[in-house]
């Protein structure tokens, strides 16, 4: 009952000091498909296990490309995702329009915290159900960012989001230092679907058609499927 008197809007608080709305939409990003990305040196990679709703349906695409230098992966409602996704294409086309030049990733993910910290400010909106891996490539080498719907945001060397994704956050510990030291996109990608095997659930087939992986390097961007 008390849950119930304090989650009406995201500006209520709740004696504990937490917004509840902010709780379900963390809670929607867990329980979406896994996504995962990582770095090293010279690449970044995203990898995601694609999920079908329904027999009939077919595979929900989790990771998309926002310009040559940039591309996301997303877990939760993936309207949302969508929805920021065009944002950041748009911040992205805007800023090689006036400059000439390529959106700094960081600059570009401070911009999409602060979108998604102005939904917990007002009552008549909602936080953003979606949390976001960002890989990007600029003068400073390769980036992976995480981002939250309370506005948060992080930078990894790699990690990973979703449902069951604390298995792969796991082997990602284990073999840090081997990332790190990736000498290719491919042993890179390697990892990747490694940590994605022990996260997935018995009865999921790893195959061509159910992943979902990027790869941007100093030669751009390269999505396959």
């Amino acid at each position: 009952m008390l849950r119930t008197l304090y989650d009406t809007d995201v500006t209520t608080w709740s004696p504990q000091g937490k917004l509840f709305q902010v709780d379900y939409a963390m809670e929607a990003v867990k329980q979406g498909s896994v996504c995962m990305g990582l770095r090293s040196q010279h690449h970044a990679v995203l990898c995601s296990l694609k999920r079908s709703p329904l027999e009939l349906a077919n595979f929900f695409e989790k990771v998309f490309k926002v310009d040559d230098h940039v591309g996301m992966a997303m877990s939760g409602l993936t309207a949302d995702g969508r929805i920021l996704c065009k944002y950041m294409r748009s911040e992205c086309l805007n800023y090689k329009f006036t400059y000439g030049s390529n959106h700094p990733v960081g600059r570009l993910i401070s911009k999409v915290g602060d979108k998604s910290q102005v939904k917990t400010q007002n009552a008549s909106k909602r936080p953003y159900g979606v949390g976001l891996l960002v890989a990007g490539m600029d003068q400073d080498g390769p980036h992976i960012f995480e981002t939250c719907p309370s506005g948060n945001y992080y930078e990894y060397f790699c990690y990973a989001i979703g449902a069951r994704s604390q298995a792969a956050k796991t082997y990602f510990e284990n073999y840090l230092e081997k990332i790190k030291k990736a000498p290719s996109a491919e042993n890179l990608a390697l990892h990747a679907l490694s940590a994605l095997k022990k996260c997935s659930q018995e009865g999921d087939d790893i195959n061509e058609k159910s992943v979902e992986m990027a790869i941007i390097s100093t030669d751009g961007y390269k999505l396959s499927s």
